[in-house]
């Protein structure tokens, strides 16, 4: 979403820190370096001081000069390296450590955002303010198959709840570990509370931790914001949009709860539509069975989500109701 002054200023800040932390645990190396081998000091004293002659050399225009002393510091830095090498640490132990190599803690390469200062951009305005709790809980480590009976049976396809979750599972492992080197996209439907929500969550906390910008929205949430920017002419929400089709991953939940109409239904075909175009995968949930995607939305939509999404159809008992019998127990 587009950042007011304060927000960016956020963000900038916490480059300024990651600066400062890793100057401080530089300098802290570099004094304990001094301690076990002194020798160091001694070498990054004559480095300066060449240095300085050299900058001398360079204002006088003796360029003779001027290519023996960038022998004799090239010399001096090799000694250095050797010494960190020869007791055990690496020849870049002394350096600057980034947190963001890229940019180099600034935010920018060139005139362009980072990919780390998007991906701040993403976790401070997008994420839900109790997302990362949720996460938490609910990711591929926590999962469990407990929930699903291997004798309830799907009419439709045939398949135990169980094993249906065996295969969206599998998909969904192949959809994060093929995340930005194939373009795919996901509908996860069925009945209601059966793990489609937590599949969704399960995907964003990996992606996350890989830095790909991830926006979840209820469908509510979604349409909301293109109502704000069709109708009130919102100049952030404007920019929210552009972020929707543009971010790495985006997550559009309980598909099918929004008040649906002419507009939502429009509104819906243009970013299913944009975000294939641009291939930025999606991932919808849903407890509308196909049938009622067809008859609620347009011909169009259906037809997008039918041939360009993995479709994935989810049964059993609900979960929620599941656990609250077991905690009676």
């Amino acid at each position: 979403m587009a950042l007011t002054n304060s927000q960016y200023e956020q963000i900038m800040r916490t480059y300024e820190q990651h600066r400062l932390d890793n100057e401080h645990r530089r300098r802290r190396r570099y004094a304990d370096i001094e301690k076990k081998i002194p020798r160091i000091r001694e070498l990054d004293d004559e480095i300066s001081s060449l240095s300085l002659q050299q900058a001398r050399r360079l204002l006088e225009g003796d360029a003779s000069a001027l290519d023996t002393l960038k022998e004799k510091i090239h010399a001096l830095s090799q000694k250095k390296l050797a010494l960190l090498r020869e007791n055990g640490y690496p020849s870049d132990y002394l350096d600057l450590h980034y947190t963001c190599p890229d940019c180099q803690d600034t935010g920018y390469i060139g005139d362009r955002k980072c990919h780390c200062f998007k991906k701040a951009i993403i976790d401070l305005l997008y994420t839900q303010s109790n997302l990362q709790e949720v996460l938490d809980r609910e990711n591929f480590d926590t999962f469990s198959m407990e929930y699903y009976s291997g004798s309830h049976i799907d009419r439709l396809t045939g398949r135990s709840s169980r094993e249906a979750m065996e295969i969206a599972l599998k998909s969904c492992h192949e959809f994060v570990d093929t995340f930005g080197e194939e373009f795919h996209n996901l509908l996860l439907y069925g009945d209601t509370g059966v793990g489609k929500t937590f599949l969704s969550h399960c995907i964003a906390k990996e992606l996350l931790e890989h830095s790909f910008s991830v926006i979840y929205f209820t469908a509510a949430q979604l349409f909301d914001i293109f109502a704000r920017s069709t109708f009130r002419r919102e100049e952030e929400a404007g920019a929210d949009c552009e972020h929707i089709y543009s971010c790495d991953l985006l997550i559009i939940d309980d598909l099918g709860t929004e008040m649906s109409n002419s507009f939502t239904n429009s509104q819906l075909f243009i970013c299913l539509n944009e975000r294939i175009l641009r291939k930025k995968p999606t991932l919808i949930s849903t407890n509308l069975s196909l049938e009622d995607l067809k008859n609620i939305y347009s011909e169009r939509i259906f037809s997008r989500i039918t041939s360009s999404y993995t479709v994935l159809r989810l049964t059993g008992d609900d979960i929620r109701i599941q656990k609250k019998l077991m905690n009676r127990v």
